[in-house]
C-alpha cells in the first residue's frame, strides 16, 4: 500500500501496514491488533504526545532498572512489532536480559517472534526453554525461563496484561509498565507504570539510562519519590485536559 508521507495520520498509518504484516508473518497475533487500537486511542487523549508526568515516570523506570541486580525486559508479539529494535538497544544500554514470553504461544510462534528480533540485532534472546512458572496465571504466559523473567528483580513489561503483571508483582518482582491505559489492572498494579506510547517512551528511558548511569543520588531520589497512583491520576487529568 502507497501511503502518501502529507497524510495528516502518516505515522499512524505506517505502523498500522507494518503490524498487518507481521501479522501474516506470525510474529504478531491478530488479537494484537485489537489491542493495537485500543492504545491508540488513549495516545489520542494524551494529544499523542509525551506528557511531563509520563516523563518523570520514564526517568523513575531507568533509575529502577539501573539499580537492579538482574533487570529482565519482557518482550511479547506486539512490542517486537512496534519498537523490537528501540527495546534491544534499551536492553544494551542498561544491560537486561530480553525473554519473549506470548500469551498466543506455540513453539513455532516463539521462534518466529526471537527470529524476528534476532534479525533486528538481538543476541541471546530467552524464551525457547522455560522451565519455571509463575503462580497465579491460568495461561501459557505463567511460564517463563529461570535464568530470565524467574530470576529477575525487576522486570520491564512493556504491552502487558494485568494478570500478569499481578503475578509478577506477587513473586516480589518490582514490575515497570508501559501501557497508554492509566485504568488498567496493569498499570495500577506496577510499581512504575509509564502512560505513553511506546516507541516514545522507550527511546525516553533510554536516555534517561545514559543520564543516570552515573547519579546514583538521583536514582535513588527518583525510586524513593516517586509514587505510581498519583502518577496515574495525573495521567488521567492530562488526558481529561486534552479531551477539554
Amino acid at each position: 500500500m502507497e501511503i502518501s508521507r502529507d497524510h495528516p495520520r502518516y505515522r499512524s498509518l505506517i505502523v498500522r501496514e507494518r503490524m498487518s504484516e507481521l501479522v501474516r508473518q506470525g510474529v504478531v497475533a491478530p488479537t494484537g491488533l485489537i489491542a493495537h487500537g485500543r492504545g491508540e486511542a488513549f495516545d489520542y487523549m494524551l494529544g499523542e504526545r509525551t506528557t511531563e508526568t509520563a516523563a518523570e515516570a520514564e526517568r523513575a523506570a531507568a533509575a529502577f532498572l539501573l539499580e537492579a541486580k538482574r533487570p529482565v525486559i519482557t518482550i511479547n508479539g506486539n512490542a517486537a512489532g512496534l519498537c523490537g529494535e528501540g527495546l534491544l538497544s534499551l536492553a544494551r544500554a542498561v544491560p537486561a536480559k530480553v525473554e519473549v514470553n506470548l500469551f498466543h504461544r506455540s513453539p513455532e510462534r516463539v521462534e518466529k517472534v526471537i527470529a524476528y528480533l534476532e534479525g533486528l540485532g538481538g543476541k541471546d534472546i530467552l524464551g525457547r526453554e522455560q522451565g519455571s512458572k509463575l503462580e497465579g496465571i491460568a495461561s501459557d504466559r505463567a511460564m517463563c525461563c529461570t535464568e530470565g523473567i524467574y530470576s529477575a528483580d525487576v522486570v520491564l513489561i512493556p504491552l502487558e496484561d494485568g494478570d500478569r503483571a499481578a503475578a509478577l508483582e506477587r513473586a516480589g518482582k518490582t514490575v515497570l509498565a508501559i501501557d497508554l491505559n492509566p485504568l488498567s489492572r496493569t498499570a495500577a498494579g506496577s510499581r512504575v507504570a509509564v502512560v505513553d506510547e511506546l516507541t516514545r517512551a522507550v527511546p525516553n528511558i533510554e536516555r534517561a539510562v545514559r543520564e543516570l548511569r552515573d547519579r546514583r543520588d538521583e536514582r535513588k531520589r527518583l525510586i524513593m519519590e516517586f509514587d505510581n497512583a498519583e502518577n496515574l491520576r495525573r495521567s488521567r487529568e492530562e488526558m481529561c485536559r486534552a479531551l477539554r
